[in-house]
């Protein structure tokens, strides 16, 4: 055997037990947050009020630039909201005409995690007003979603954001995990999430998901990559399957819905 065959085969030694170790600690989880946009909801929130404001285009050219890293996430929400501008009256009519659609599987997968008294949390760097409905939707505690807030003068024009909110700034999704872990002493935090923010979150163990949209530096890096809500629930049929049968009895795994809307990001 070459040395590189022995690097290949170690390596990929390693990924397995990565992924073995994420779909452990995913059965046994004591806390599971997921990001929104693009993960929770099929869309990107800011860029779908945007184009409800007439400013698509300009919104997602900064959006790319702070994906690639020529500005931290505070100075890019900034720019945008400062182009998108929202009033209290046309946010109100963007959740009425425009309100946002679930991934498929999200509502059955967090159904069965409330039923565990597993607590579940939504961390996003967008708004408590288009997330703490979909939290409303899916019997989540609205006190369990860590978001950013959109400020408004009296006469309900724009005036802000509250940068006061810790999803506000790059590493804010970091800073929610590590207080909710201080706050309840969480052990086994699960963190799930289309980008790369959700994956350097520090939770104790992250689930890259692509139903919505993949992004290649989280399918490479991620332990555990999912493209279905259904496998993780299948995960979790599996199991219970599994440990009320013999042993030495060969099972497969529930048969479950599949979807295949996979969309490629740069």
């Amino acid at each position: 055997m070459t040395q590189g065959n022995l690097n290949e085969n170690t390596s990929s030694d390693e990924s397995l037990r990565a992924e073995q170790s994420v779909r452990q600690l995913w059965l046994n989880a004591d806390c599971v947050c997921f990001d929104v946009d693009s993960t929770v909801c099929t869309e990107e929130a800011i860029d779908e009020l945007a184009k409800f404001q007439k400013v698509g285009a300009l919104v997602e050219s900064i959006t790319r630039n702070a994906m690639g890293g020529n500005m931290s996430f505070r100075t890019a929400l900034e720019a945008r909201l400062n182009l998108i501008r929202p009033t209290t009256t046309n946010l109100e009519e963007f959740i009425i005409r425009y309100p946002s659609q679930l991934t498929d599987g999200i509502s059955e997968l967090i159904s069965i995690l409330h039923e565990r008294q597993v607590p579940v949390y939504l961390i996003t760097g967008g708004f408590h007003s288009v997330v703490d409905p979909v939290a409303t939707q899916l019997n989540i505690p609205v006190k369990n979603v860590f978001a950013n807030k959109i400020l408004f003068n009296a006469d309900g024009t724009y005036a802000g954001f509250d940068e006061n909110e810790m999803t506000s700034d790059s590493g804010g999704k970091g800073l929610v995990v590590e207080y909710l872990k201080k706050k309840y002493n969480y052990k086994r935090l699960i963190m799930i999430g289309d980008g790369a923010t959700d994956m350097e979150a520090n939770a104790d163990g992250f689930i890259g998901f692509g139903g919505n949209i993949i992004r290649e530096k989280v399918r490479e890096s991620a332990p555990w990559f999912v493209n279905s809500f259904y496998e993780l629930i299948d995960e979790f049929r599996h199991d219970t399957i599994a440990s009320r049968v013999p042993a030495n009895v060969h099972h497969q795994r529930i048969s479950t819905k599949r979807f295949s809307t996979e969309i490629e990001a740069n």
